[in-house]
C-alpha cells in the first residue's frame, strides 16, 4: 500500500523516512515536508494526493506526523500520541459574553472542526507504538501562556497534544476521499514558552521509533476492515 506522510519540517521528515525505510515492510511511504501551519499542510498534501491519484497510483492513507506540545500530565515530554480526533482548535470566532469565549467553525454552521481517523486503525497504531490515544488539537498560533493552555483543555476535554498541521492534512485527505491519521511525539509542555525545557532531539527520536512500530500495522491495511 501507499501512504503519504506529511510533516512540517525536514527534521521530522527525515526521522519518519528513516524509520519507514528501516521497517522494511510492504508499505510504500512517501514523506513530505509541507511547511508549518494548517494552510501549507493542506495545500501541499492536497496537491500530492491529487497528483498521485491522477497518475493511477493513489495513496491509501494520509498521515500527519511530527513533534508537538503535550498537555500535562497526560502527555509528558518524550511520549507519543496518536489522534482519536484531529481538531481545529482555533478555527471559529470569539464569543464574548457567552458560556464559552470561543465558537468553532462547526458551532457557527460553516463546516467541520473535527476529523476522526479510522477508530480501529488509530487504536492499533497507538498500541503498537506504546502511545496515548486521544484528541490532538491543530492551532494556527502555538500556545504560549498557562491561561490559553487551560482554555484549550476546557474547550476540548481529554486533549493530549497540540500541533499546527494535522487538521490541514485531514482536510486535504477528506477532500480526496482518503482516510487520515495523526502521530505526534511530545517535545514540550503546552503552556508558557520555555525553550530551555524543549527536548526536540529526544522527540524526533521518539517519533522515529513510533513509526518503526506503526509501519507493520499499516502493512495490513488492504487485508483488514478498519472502522
Amino acid at each position: 500500500m501507499r501512504v503519504l506522510v506529511a510533516t512540517a519540517v525536514p527534521a521530522e521528515r527525515d526521522a519518519v523516512a528513516a524509520a519507514c525505510a528501516a521497517a522494511g515492510a510492504g508499505v510504500e511511504a512517501d514523506v513530505l515536508a509541507t511547511g508549518a501551519g494548517p494552510a501549507a499542510a493542506a495545500a501541499r498534501t492536497a496537491v500530492a494526493l491529487a497528483r498521485e491519484a491522477a497518475r493511477g497510483r493513489p495513496y491509501a492513507l494520509a498521515v500527519s506526523a511530527g513533534i508537538g506540545g503535550g498537555f500535562a500530565p497526560a502527555a509528558p515530554v518524550g511520549s507519543v500520541v496518536v489522534a482519536s480526533e484531529i481538531v481545529a482548535a482555533d478555527l471559529g470566532a470569539e464569543t464574548p459574553g457567552g458560556p464559552e469565549p470561543f465558537a468553532s467553525v462547526a458551532d457557527l454552521g460553516f463546516g467541520t472542526a473535527v476529523h476522526r481517523p479510522p477508530t480501529a486503525l488509530a487504536r492499533a497504531a497507538a498500541e503498537a507504538a506504546g502511545a496515548a490515544l486521544g484528541p490532538v488539537l491543530t492551532v494556527s498560533t502555538a500556545t504560549g501562556t498557562a491561561g490559553r493552555a487551560a482554555l484549550l483543555a476546557r474547550l476540548r476535554p481529554g486533549a493530549l497534544a497540540e500541533a499546527m498541521e494535522g487538521f490541514g492534512v485531514a482536510e486535504a485527505a477528506a477532500a480526496c476521499g482518503v482516510p487520515a491519521l495523526e502521530v505526534r511525539a511530545v517535545s514540550n509542555a503546552v503552556g508558557p514558552r520555555d525553550r530551555a525545557a524543549w527536548r526536540i532531539p529526544e522527540a524526533l527520536a521518539a517519533l522515529g521509533a513510533a513509526f518503526g512500530a506503526i509501519v507493520p500495522v499499516l502493512d495490513g491495511w488492504r487485508e483488514r476492515t478498519w472502522s
